[in-house]
């Protein structure tokens, strides 16, 4: 099973490159790579126990060549991984606002997407915080500095509620959505 797309660059013979983390059975994969005829050529490296990474030179897709041309179109880079999910597919685009803006206008009848989340990249991150909106981070920042996951606890959200000038509630609100972005990315 395809987990994430590591690389991915278009190449100007009309063919994709891609480098593949996979998981489950790596010759079943090498295999069904083999029987597609848009597959010129294939190479699927076994991680001694760690998955694999399958490389592959592919004849470039309408749907698969839109994310390449949108960044290309609107000097976007798309970060990488890009991850598979039961949905679609995850990426990261990276540019200005307005380049965004104009891409995201962009794109073509048929294809659905989505915005997960806007606001500043951190280059090479796969910080755990990454997911986390502005005050979410201050909440959390403040929290961890006032001891409240200290053991045994040093602060309550009411202490929290005071130094940010807020209400306990929120601090409960805010702290809830990112341990559970930040659990979740510890998990996946």
């Amino acid at each position: 099973m395809r987990e994430a797309l590591l690389h991915v660059d278009a190449r100007g013979d009309g063919t994709t490159v891609l480098l593949y983390r996979v998981t489950g059975d790596g010759e079943a994969f090498d295999d069904a790579l083999g029987e597609q005829p848009e597959v010129f050529d294939h190479d699927v490296v076994d991680l001694a126990g760690s998955g694999y990474h399958a490389f592959v030179q592919a004849e470039s897709t309408e749907s698969g060549g839109f994310l390449l041309d949108i960044a290309y179109d609107h000097t976007l880079i798309v970060d990488t991984p890009l991850e598979f999910a039961d949905d679609g597919l995850r990426a990261t685009l990276v540019g200005t606002h307005e380049n965004l803006r104009a891409a995201l206008g962009a794109v073509p009848d048929g294809l659905e997407f989505s915005v997960d989340d806007a606001g500043t990249y951190i280059p090479g991150s796969e910080d755990l915080l990454s997911p986390l909106t502005d005050r979410q981070l201050e909440v959390f920042e403040t929290a961890v500095q006032e001891g409240y996951y200290d053991v045994p606890r040093q602060a309550t959200h009411k202490d929290i509620a005071e130094n940010l000038g807020c209400a306990p509630s929120t601090v409960d609100e805010h702290l809830r959505k990112a341990e559970s972005r930040v659990v979740t990315g510890l998990i996946q």
